[in-house]
């Protein structure tokens, strides 16, 4: 089986023969140039994941192989082998986008471990490319929502039913979860397609103001309206209104708003005549709806209207899969803006986006990347430039010690913590105690006020038995 397709470019013969012979070894298909000008050629005719090159060469050196290698292909990771004395010209290839340097004389087994971690950033770069072209067959089809999960694919398909008729929808979901983003989707895709998207948070305003926002005002109407004002549901006129956080709006508004759904009339502060309007009416909400019913702070009829289909959004943590998708989506738009150099993830950056719980939804991940692209100085995304939240393993409390005495809870996390640390250092005490920044003696006495067996044997026993504790 091939690992890897590797291109070796050396003016030295024993050095092209032998790094053919180690790196074939390893199951990869190697290539090999004996000087700059045959690796040229070699670069345009043939695919290579990894190109090891002697940087000193006569007439094509490393640095224009360097620069031809990711002009064709910009996925490729270049390594390069250099004597002590050119070390300075290494570490300049290397921030023109060489992977590594790789001084001679070397090892057999560090030219090994450099080509096995070139391939692994190899395919994270392809990985991440293809989910660039997948996004870019979603976009193409629902604007600027993401995602492949099960969950988000249910929110397509009701999407491209509801965009076919004028019903008014009702999108649910918790803050974050890009409610605007369907609002405009079934816009995009009905009849109104080409006519105004009006849209207002009715959050933002008090009351007063949000109604001359959405009705328009006479002259005169009020202090300060010194002239004639068109409202929102005018402007939409003919296209579709998104009234985000729709749970908000007051008894008052909510009669007249009302009205404009059942009559399609609304009347302009500070006027008499009633104005006719055709717009198609999309609500969001992160509320809970029902309950505002039962309170007595949201009307019922109202629900009714707003509530013809709805659309209901799940939160991002139970979205599947679609992480990598949404993070290389913020990536390639925040890359854009900032003009830095970012090609992806580490594995390690991106395992642990995946499993954060994201509490802000969509909104917080875009965030997270912005924050990540700005802070990283690599090709690409590593976990020193996440957010120490995500980036480190958040110590879990046990359900044991909920509901018992501080005291008593305080003792208990700590004895799940040095078990913890035990479990993780294989029943080594001195490894544990330094896991946790604590001297030996300290450590000791802390098992010994625990109740925590203090031989090793007793140690890993205690460790064995208790791992839920721990976990």
């Amino acid at each position: 089986m091939v690992n890897g397709r590797i291109l070796v470019i050396d003016d030295e013969p024993r050095m092209c023969q032998f790094l053919k012979m180690v790196l074939s070894q390893d199951g990869h298909a190697v290539t090999t140039a004996s000087d700059g000008v045959k690796g040229l050629e070699l670069l345009k005719s043939g695919i290579f994941d990894v190109i090891i090159t002697d940087l000193m060469m006569p007439k094509v050196g490393g640095m224009e192989i360097l620069e031809a290698a990711k002009e064709e292909d910009p996925d490729s990771c270049v390594i390069v082998i250099t004597g002590y004395s050119t070390v300075e010209s290494a570490i300049e290839a290397m921030k023109k986008g060489a992977f590594d340097y790789i001084p001679k004389p070397f090892k057999i087994d560090e030219i090994k471990i450099v080509v096995r971690k070139a391939l692994a950033q190899r395919g994270l770069m392809v990985e991440n490319r293809t989910l660039r072209r997948q996004l870019n067959v979603t976009t193409l089809r629902f604007g600027y929502m993401i995602g492949e999960s099960k969950a988000m694919q249910a929110v397509y398909a009701l999407v491209d039913k509801v965009a076919a008729v004028d019903s008014t929808v009702l999108i649910r979901g918790e803050s974050g979860t890009g409610k605007d983003l369907v609002a405009r989707a079934i816009h995009q895709h009905s009849r109104r397609a080409g006519r105004p998207f009006v849209t207002v948070n009715c959050a933002a305003l008090p009351e007063t103001l949000l109604e001359s926002e959405l009705f328009g005002h006479a002259k005169g109407a009020f202090t300060g309206a010194t002239m004639m004002k068109k409202g929102l549901f005018e402007e939409a006129d003919g296209g579709t209104f998104f009234l985000d956080e729709i749970g908000d709006i007051g008894p008052g508004l909510q009669a007249k708003l009302l009205r404009v759904i059942e009559t399609g009339e609304f009347i302009r502060v500070g006027e008499t005549k009633p104005r006719q309007v055709d717009v198609r009416i999309i609500a969001a909400t992160n509320r809970n709806l029902e309950e505002a019913i039962a309170a007595g702070t949201f009307r019922s009829d109202l629900y009714y209207r707003l509530n013809v289909v709805s659309i209901v959004l799940p939160p991002l943590r139970e979205r599947e899969g679609d992480v990598p998708l949404l993070a290389n989506h913020f990536l390639n738009r925040y890359v854009h803006k900032t003009g830095k150099k970012i090609r992806g993830f580490t594995e390690e950056a991106m395992a642990k986006l995946s499993k954060y719980s994201w509490p802000g939804n969509v909104r917080e991940l875009e965030n997270v990347v912005e924050r990540a692209v700005i802070l990283a100085d690599s090709e690409l995304v590593d976990l020193r430039d996440l957010p120490r939240e995500i980036a480190e393993e958040p110590i879990i409390v046990p359900d044991a010690i909920s509901g018992v005495p501080f005291k008593k809870a305080v003792q208990e996390f700590e004895r799940a913590l040095i078990l913890k640390a035990l479990r993780e250092a294989g029943g080594v005490q001195a490894r544990a105690a330094a896991s946790l920044g604590l001297g030996r003696t300290t450590f000791h006495e802390i098992m010994k006020r625990l109740g925590i067996s203090a031989n090793p044997k007793g140690a890993r026993d205690d460790v064995q038995n208790c791992d839920a504790v721990g976990q």
